[in-house]
């Protein structure tokens, strides 16, 4: 599954990796660490001709999908189908999976053959410890073009038309079925794109089937890492959601970092060494009740570790026997 993902990269950025000519609604996508179902998210799509915008325009227009440019598209995580009149809360339409588009059932079978997309992103996966792991490309910032599918609508008392997506999911690989039994489909290369935004037929064809195999690209190796848990909360946004949770400023490596660092404390160091002939001291005339000693400060109980023995004092000296 993939219920979070990362885009914090600029617009401009995006948009030179990709060579879109055009982005439609681009000023309601806002760079985030942290999107979750229901946010704003850019997909590449083909332009349509002008003038559609409905599932039923589309399926009529004889304009070839596979010459037309490529746009970004800013879009609702989400599906909702073309049919509905309200948008259901209750419907979980964030993932699809390819067995459904595979056998031709679900609501996924009128809109798999016209409307795929690929949604931009940095993958976030919670796995089966609960904890959230991040999965991207080891090149770096190299974005990750997962497969999608997108629908539009008007709802009932909206003239606006509403634009959606949902992220096609397939089994995981055997590299990543430690963290979940399944992980987005990945298009990793030129080739697989193409072929995945090519609606020339308006239809699905069973050559498709091969992109929606587990992950397998051996020249474009993934990594994974943990990253903290307040991904899983909405709304929260952090540089460090994308970095390893052991890099971070408050993690474990900086941790042992302030331990190297630390001063070595004045009560320790500034404490006089006891001589070998203490011992020989002369016992006092008279010996009075020792008062009750004041507590320590903190100070003291900081510089009396666990492992460091002190000697308060020798021991006295034995008497010597008369002869």
């Amino acid at each position: 599954m993939c219920g979070r993902f990362a885009l914090h990269l600029a617009h401009r950025d995006i948009q030179e990796q990709l060579a879109a000519q055009e982005w439609i609604n681009q000023d309601q996508f806002v760079p985030r660490y942290n999107v979750a179902p229901r946010s704003q998210a850019p997909v590449l799509r083909r332009s349509q001709p002008s003038g559609s915008g409905s599932a039923s325009s589309e399926a009529s227009s004889s304009t070839n999908a596979g010459d037309a440019p490529l746009v970004l598209h800013t879009m609702k995580w989400g599906l909702v189908p073309h049919w509905s009149k309200f948008e259901d809360l209750k419907m979980n339409t964030t993932n699809a999976r390819a067995e459904n588009l595979v056998e031709g059932t679900g609501m996924w079978n009128s809109i798999k053959g016209r409307n795929r997309c690929a949604v931009l992103l940095r993958m976030a996966s919670k796995g089966q410890d609960k904890l959230p792991h991040l999965t991207r490309h080891k090149s770096g910032n190299r974005l990750m073009l997962m497969a999608g599918l997108y629908d539009s609508v008007v709802l009932e008392g909206q003239t606006e038309r509403l634009w959606t997506f949902t992220i096609v999911t397939t089994e995981a690989n055997k590299d990543f079925q430690w963290l979940h039994e399944r992980q987005p489909v990945i298009l990793s290369n030129p080739d697989a794109l193409n072929a995945w935004l090519d609606t020339t037929s308006k239809k699905w064809d069973d050559k498709l089937c091969k992109l929606l195999e587990p992950y397998s690209d051996r020249k474009s190796p993934l990594e994974c890492y943990k990253v903290p848990k307040e991904v899983g909360k909405v709304g929260t946004e952090s540089s460090t959601f994308i970095q390893p949770i052991e890099k971070r400023k408050d993690g474990i490596e900086a941790m042992f970092a302030k331990q190297k660092t630390k001063p070595v404390s004045s009560a320790t160091t500034s404490r006089s060494p006891i001589k070998a002939n203490d011992h020989k001291r002369k016992k006092p005339a008279s010996v009075s009740t020792p008062s009750k000693p004041a507590a320590s400060s903190k100070a003291e109980d900081d510089a009396h570790s666990d492992d460091e023995v002190l000697i308060v004092d020798a021991p006295p000296a034995k008497k010597k026997k008369r002869s």
